[in-house]
């Protein structure tokens, strides 16, 4: 089974990716690791993705495509995966399909968080760090006993520039713009599965795996 994850950033899709991948015995294929991976063994689409971004210039998105399907056809993905960070768009899930329809594969599933903008900016503007210790603080979901100061060595809580309200809202206007479009081009597909993201980790953990039993019984059907 080739399975999607799609949500807005904060959603928790890399929590629930690795819990997943775990539970399925399923790789889980992050696009930002597959980068990290050619770049760093400097493999030939690393050296080649290396060649744009040293120049200031975004990936091709056929050369993103090239990387996660040399991906798939690994031995250790085994003809099944679980896609985490891609596709971001509409010209990347085309890609995509057009690829794995070749070798008569296709996307089974895609589930997608749902969490609200608001939650989205909440969880992504609220943590901050200790910057003696680097203890992770959350302003709502894990906040320190005093204001501004680590639980732990007492030292003060300073906030990442990638972590201000500013960036969240930016991050959130990126994904409704180039990610989001992708809810109605896997739901015309009949593959879109709506799962609430504001629930508790486990929650969405096990509604998740409660999809895809239903599909697997239905398949079986079939």
């Amino acid at each position: 089974m080739y399975i999607v994850l799609l949500g807005p950033p904060g959603a928790g899709k890399g929590t629930q990716a690795l819990t997943l991948s775990k539970r399925l015995g399923i790789m889980h294929v992050a696009s930002g690791d597959l980068f990290r991976h050619n770049l760093n063994k400097e493999t030939p689409l690393g050296l080649e993705a290396k060649t744009y971004m040293e120049r200031g210039d975004l990936v091709p998105n056929d050369l993103t495509v090239r990387m996660v399907l040399h991906k798939l056809k690994s031995p250790e993905c085994n003809h099944e995966a679980l896609l985490d960070g891609f596709p971001r768009t509409i010209h990347q899930a085309k890609s995509l399909d057009e690829a794995l329809g070749q070798e008569n594969k296709a996307i089974d599933v895609v589930l997608c968080l749902q969490v609200s903008s608001e939650k989205v900016i909440q969880r992504l503007s609220g943590r901050w760090i200790c910057q003696d210790c680097q203890s992770p603080y959350h302003t709502f979901n894990a906040p320190p006993i005093s204001q501004g100061i680590c639980n732990h060595c007492k030292g003060a809580l300073y906030q990442r520039p990638d972590d201000t309200e500013t960036t969240a809202a930016n991050r959130l206007g990126v994904y409704m713009k180039q990610t989001s479009p992708l809810i109605d081009y896997y739901n015309n597909q009949g593959k879109l599965i709506e799962i609430n993201g504001e629930q508790t980790v486990d929650q969405v953990g096990q509604d998740m795996l409660a999809s895809l039993s239903r599909i697997e019984k239905e398949r079986s059907v079939r």
